[in-house]
């Protein structure tokens, strides 16, 4: 199990899932799911190894640097914090 800290709360997460639905349970806004509309953009604190890499759809949306789209982070594996 992975774990995903968001605002001091720790979120256990299977090895290797999409974190959209945990995040979205936590408060983060999510509107498309898609990565289209840039919603849930969050900031990674710590642990950014710990995601899948960008894809295309957070690079047409210009994320960069700790940017990310959380509807299109797939959480590897170890621990990571983020914010939003």
């Amino acid at each position: 199990m992975a774990t995903l800290i968001l605002n001091d709360e720790e979120i256990q997460i299977p090895d290797g899932e999409n974190i959209c639905d945990y995040i979205e349970e936590a408060g983060v806004p999510i509107g498309c799911s898609n990565g289209v509309c840039g919603t849930c953009e969050i900031e990674v604190i710590e642990g950014m190894d710990n995601f899948s890499e960008l894809n295309q759809e957070e690079t047409d949306l210009g994320m960069e640097g700790n940017k990310r789209l959380g509807c299109q982070c797939v959480l590897k594996s170890g621990s990571t914090k983020i914010t939003y």
